[in-house]
């Protein structure tokens, strides 16, 4: 006969009560309102401009209503004529853009990695980039004559400042500590130039290029308005103020602003994402 077990065996009535296993319950999401805070200030604008409309302070022919205009906005740019004149205004800024980049942004660079380069062309960057851009307008009609290349040239001349002042602005105060260590390590000029000057310029110079499109846009739209254009967004406004066509008016205006918000998000979004060193 076997041995009882040493193991003593608790009585079925002494068990603990089964429980179900403890679920984590994730506290439910709030709602992300931070990511609708860039929409508030276009919503109060528009129903500020809709309600001094409807009170009549502003008389519709001077002032339409938003709604009419977005509607004109929105059918103009899926195919009417101002389709056209968008893209004509967008070529004409990349042009002038393009013109002041490839010129400027080497040309501050080499300016300002020599500090006496840039000291002997300072005051001629200063005062031309202090100067309006369309008390030049008269000056580049005789040399260019009323054309586009008028337009891309006064537009490409305003820009090329901006970028040529931001370029050289960013090589000339690169941290010295960087530079400091580079000559300690025995780093020749010309490594210094390429592998510190030239990267620690690269945030300045985004910034530069950032105002240079904006300003293109502006210099872009105004020569359209005042140089003899047929196209073009400025050409748009201007012809419609004239006959009276606010609709096709401020839908024009809101293009226009549209199209500089866009090149601006734009330039900070290659910024974050080519310069994403800044600041450290």
């Amino acid at each position: 006969m076997d041995a009882p077990s040493s193991e003593a065996v608790a009585p079925a009535g002494n068990a603990a009560p089964w429980t179900a296993p403890a679920v984590s319950v994730a506290p439910p999401r709030s709602f992300p309102w931070g990511k609708l805070l860039p929409f508030l200030g276009p919503l109060v604008l528009f129903i500020i401009w809709d309600v001094v409309v409807r009170a009549g302070l502003i008389k519709a022919i001077l002032l339409p209503p938003p709604s009419a205009t977005i509607v004109t906005l929105v059918t103009g740019l899926a195919g009417g004529p101002l389709l056209t004149d968008f893209g004509v205004t967008v070529w004409r800024t990349v042009q002038a853009f393009l013109i002041a980049a490839i010129v400027g942004v080497p040309l501050g660079v080499l300016l300002g990695s020599s500090e006496r380069a840039y000291r002997s062309v300072e005051f001629l960057i200063d005062f031309f980039r202090s100067t309006p851009s369309s008390a030049l307008i008269p000056l580049f009609l005789l040399i260019f004559g009323v054309s586009d290349i008028n337009k891309v040239a006064i537009a490409a001349f305003g820009a090329f400042l901006i970028v040529v002042f931001n370029s050289a602005y960013g090589v000339i105060n690169a941290r010295k500590q960087r530079v400091m260590a580079a000559k300690v390590m025995g780093a020749s000029r010309w490594q210094i130039f390429k592998d510190v000057l030239i990267w620690e310029s690269l945030q300045p110079t985004f910034v530069g290029l950032r105002s240079a499109v904006s300003m293109a846009l502006v210099i872009v739209i105004v020569a359209e308005m005042f140089i003899g254009s047929e196209s073009g967004l400025g050409h748009r406004i201007i012809d419609a103020q004239q006959v009276l066509n606010v609709k096709s008016m401020y839908a024009a205006i809101l293009s226009a602003g549209a199209l500089g918000y866009a090149l601006n998000v734009i330039f900070l979004i290659a910024e974050k994402r080519i310069v994403h060193w800044s600041g450290r």
